[in-house]
Parts: C-alpha cells; sequence; structure tokens
C-alpha cells in the first residue's frame, strides 16, 4: 500500500500534462463523494492499493496528479465521476405577452409563483441548488425517480426539466459555480509545479 499525503499537481497543467501524456498512466477512479474525503483507501484501475491521507480541507479534483515515478514514468491520475444534474429551464416563464391594462402582468405572476414555489420544494427537500441565466441546476441527491416525481406532484407550469450528465454542466459553470454544485470535485482549481 502507497501513502499518499499530497497531490504533486494536476495533469490539465503544462507543467504535467506533456509527463502524463508520455507516461503509463494509472487511474485513481473515484465518485462525487469519495473527492470530498481527505483520508480513504482504495486500487487504482491497475490494481495498486493507495492510502490517501490529505490535510483537512484538502480535496481531490478531476486531473490530479498523486503519485509520480520518473524511473518507470509512472504515474497515476484522479479521475472523478460527477454526478448526474436536474436541469430546470425557467425561460418558459419569461413570455413577452403583456397583461390587461392597468392590472398585474399575468406573466410576470405566474413567473413569481411558480419561481417561489420551486423554491419552496427543492428547499423542503433539501436539494442544493444554483441558479444561472433561466436554468436552475440540482445535483442528484437521491434517485432520478425520486427527484422527477417531487417536480411532477408540484406540477410546476412553463417550465421543463431534465437530467444531465455532470461532465456536460461543467463547460458552462465558472470555477466558483462548479465548487458549489459538485463540491470541489469538478477539475484543477489549484496550481503545483512537478519536482
Amino acid at each position: 500500500m502507497i501513502l499518499i499525503e499530497n497531490v504533486l499537481g494536476n495533469a490539465a497543467e503544462p507543467a504535467w500534462a506533456s509527463r502524463v501524456d508520455a507516461g503509463k498512466v494509472d487511474i485513481l477512479e473515484l465518485d462525487h463523494w469519495e473527492a470530498q474525503k481527505s483520508r480513504f483507501r482504495k486500487s487504482t484501475a491497475g490494481g495498486v492499493e493507495l492510502a490517501v491521507s490529505l490535510d483537512r480541507g484538502t480535496f481531490i479534483h478531476e486531473g490530479d496528479v498523486l503519485l509520480w515515478d520518473a524511473e518507470t514514468s509512472a504515474v497515476v491520475v484522479a479521475r472523478i465521476r460527477l454526478r448526474d444534474v436536474m436541469v430546470i429551464e425557467l425561460g418558459g416563464l419569461m413570455r413577452e405577452d403583456a397583461g390587461a391594462q392597468g392590472t398585474a402582468d399575468p406573466i410576470h405572476t405566474l413567473a413569481l409563483r411558480t419561481c417561489v414555489e420551486l423554491g419552496h420544494a427543492l428547499g423542503n427537500q433539501h436539494w442544493p441548488a444554483l441558479v444561472k441565466g433561466t436554468r436552475v441546476y440540482v445535483p442528484l441527491t437521491v434517485d432520478r425517480k425520486v427527484m422527477s416525481s417531487v417536480m411532477k406532484t408540484h406540477g410546476f407550469e412553463g417550465i421543463h426539466y431534465e437530467f444531465v450528465a455532470g461532465s456536460a454542466v461543467v463547460p458552462y459553470l465558472a470555477p466558483h459555480e462548479s465548487r458549489r454544485l459538485f463540491g470541489a470535485a469538478e477539475g484543477a482549481v489549484h496550481t503545483h509545479t512537478p519536482d
């Protein structure tokens, strides 16, 4: 068993990219929850047993280089499977249809009511959410069927939702939004240089 006490760098960093590309790469595959732990034991795809013991508050990110052997060019790189995300599209609530003169715009009233009810429904389930533009991103914390059931039960008018892979969402998010949605598991956000 090999003890890993710090991250050496990230495969996305120029200093490591060429080493990883030319090296014998072994993958330590982690799910979203494992990546948030600073201490755990797990074997790589190649069967190398690792004991990870990082400082508290330090987490493994996609592409982190955990082990490098200069003699054999062997490298262990983290791969993180991000959880799926429910994407709720609110754009249908933003129609240009004006209400009757002298009364509140029924479209804006519908939009306001729907957004408050949606916030209440998500909050009541303790589901984290990220709002960006007209989309609400909700990482799967329970089975899809449960999330669909909650959405159908409320029968929200004027919105559409779908489930997408977390990796498909990351390119549209700023790093701080990704960290909020995935708990810092989305990719390289720190800088290291090789020894």
